[in-house]
């Protein structure tokens, strides 16, 4: 009887990002993505959240490796918190596997990594399950799609992809190599969800280039491009056209030099030596010889493009007649910030293009059409849609059933919900953790809804610190009541109301007895909240100090 086949979603159904799937048979476990996702507003002070490890903690000893598909942030960036607790190879491209060493090395981690290199085509065998690595087109180079053989039949994991009709310098989805994989037969298809709402297919990259040329032919001063610093094919068009109108090319954006630097040396990037400049140079040239690679297409704060758009770049400034492009997507959450920065830019005299506008971004992730026909070249039993929200699970399950697919084994499930694949059909099993974790400075998963709140309240409220200093014999005060205000009133302005507050504070301490310390901070606490909530409608977060002398 065959060993059945249990996957555990940690991340990235129901969600764009922290994608990360466990593959587990009787004896081995492997783990497919191990990413991060960035914090959402809510989430004030955290900086990244990471999948719930605990399921592979508890199973350790069977964990046979790490198998990644790519190397965007979603998928790779939770490896340093898990490689500080489990001794396991990690399997990747060699530019994906370059991204991991950078972010470890970051932490002093890379010394201890086992990273492996697998080409395209090749299989590794990871306990009783073998893993064939297939070239996906996405906004990244080096990307995989995993055939996998298992106990109980052929999985397909696409990884992020899209279907390039007319690729550019072979960044190509090897369809045949999926149809070759599956055609013993598809037991099961998990496959990229996030553009199930888009219609037809993606623009293909040779469209994006061809609407930069007529751009770059065009453009009469200065080119600012800002894009996702992964993005290397894209990088490779704006040197391409750069090198081909007489330009010049200059880079600001560590994670941009970081980038470019690791594809050339593994021979991704091409740059020609007198078309690269450094930013210092740019002001010997004539404003039409110049391109400029900044970072900061989604509206960070501290991005090159960010800082030159509110004049705060040391090296950089906008000037009128400039023309900025960015050429990536508006990621949600994102917006309020990208649109502040075209704003600002307009403000300075710049022109600036954007996928709405104009044709100069193509998505790296597979249109309704591009997943219909991965379906149609899959043919699996049974379906799971992964790598979206949930309206684009429940989408992409509509779409398989469309596909051929049968109506009850197209299945929907969210993070925490393992399903086992066995002779006799399938089965849900109890729900595993799979909580968001918060990593906040050195701090995982120590920050809770309690500090969540209690932040929450300090950026909306404020806070007001009352000291009293206490003569330890006599129980008088002999310094204060001394109130200050942080982030809740002008305490100039509103002297008239502190003044009132040190008052309450002494009635506080008259009627409570001395040496009762917590009962005093607790009572000057409450009486302030109900005061200011009174007299300014407002309900800042309360902190007596009281010492003693």
């Amino acid at each position: 009887m065959a060993s059945p086949l249990t996957l555990y979603p940690l991340g990235g159904l129901g969600e764009i990002g922290m994608n990360c799937m466990l593959y587990a048979t009787e004896t081995s476990m492997v783990m497919v993505d191990c990413g991060l996702m960035f914090p959402e507003d809510y989430l004030f002070g955290v900086d990244v959240v990471i999948p719930c490890f605990d399921m592979v903690m508890d199973n350790r000893d069977k964990l046979k490796g790490i198998v990644l598909t790519h190397g965007h942030e979603d998928h790779i960036g939770a490896l340093p918190w898990l490689l500080k607790s489990v001794d396991v190879p990690v399997y990747g491209s060699k530019f994906t596997l370059g991204l991991v060493e950078s972010k470890l090395k970051e932490r002093d981690l890379d010394r201890w990594a086992d990273l492996r290199v697998v080409k395209p085509g090749e299989r590794i065998e990871l306990g009783d399950m073998a893993f064939n690595f297939i070239p996906v087109c996405h906004s990244i180079i080096d990307g995989y799609g995993l055939g996998i053989e298992t106990p109980a039949g052929r999985v397909v994991h696409t990884g992020d992809f899209k279907i390039d009709r007319n690729p550019l310098d072979g960044h190509a989805t090897d369809m045949q190599a999926f149809k070759s994989f599956a055609e013993p037969g598809a037991t099961l298809l998990l496959s990229d969800s996030t553009n199930v709402e888009r219609d037809g297919f993606a623009l293909t990259e040779r469209e994006i280039k061809s609407s930069l040329r007529e751009i770059f032919s065009t453009a009469k001063g200065r080119i600012l491009v800002s894009l996702f610093s992964s993005h290397i094919q894209r990088i490779q068009e704006v040197f391409d056209l750069a090198e081909a109108e007489g330009r010049k090319v200059a880079i600001s954006g560590r994670s941009l030099m970081r980038n470019i630097e690791l594809a050339r040396e593994q021979g991704h990037l091409r740059v020609p030596a007198d078309t690269f400049i450094e930013v210092e140079q740019t002001g010997s040239y004539a404003e039409n010889q110049i391109v400029l690679l900044v970072t900061g297409s989604q509206g960070e704060p501290l991005a090159a493009l960010s800082r030159i758009s509110e004049g705060e770049h040391r090296q950089l400034a906008v000037r009128p007649g400039d023309l900025v492009i960015l050429s990536s997507r508006f990621i949600p959450g994102n917006v309020k910030a990208i649109t502040k920065v075209i704003n600002n830019l307009y403000r300075l005299g710049a022109e600036v293009l954007y996928e709405r506008v104009q044709g100069i971004h193509a998505s790296g992730h597979a249109h309704s059409e591009e997943l219909r026909l991965m379906l149609e070249t899959v043919k699996p039993k049974y379906f799971i849609p992964v790598h979206g929200e949930y309206r684009h699970l429940v989408k992409h399950q509509r779409l398989a059933v469309e596909s051929g697919v049968a109506p009850e084994r197209a299945l929907v499930i969210e993070n925490g919900q393992p399903v086992t694949f066995h002779e006799d059909g399938i089965r849900f099993e109890d729900e595993v953790p799979a909580a968001r974790i918060l990593v906040d400075g050195k701090g995982v998963g120590d920050v809770g809804q309690t500090v969540l709140k209690e932040r929450m309240l300090l950026a909306g409220e404020g806070m007001v610190i009352v000291l009293l200093v206490v003569d330890e014999d006599t129980g008088e005060i002999s310094v204060g009541p001394d109130i200050v205000s942080k982030g809740f009133v002008f305490e100039q302005q509103y002297m008239h109301v502190l003044d009132d507050a040190k008052c309450i504070v002494l009635d506080v301490h008259e009627n409570i007895a001395p040496g009762d310390t917590e009962k005093l901070k607790e009572r000057i606490r409450s009486a302030l909240r109900r005061f200011f909530r009174k007299v300014l409608e407002r309900d800042p977060v309360v902190v007596p100090l009281v010492i003693y002398i």
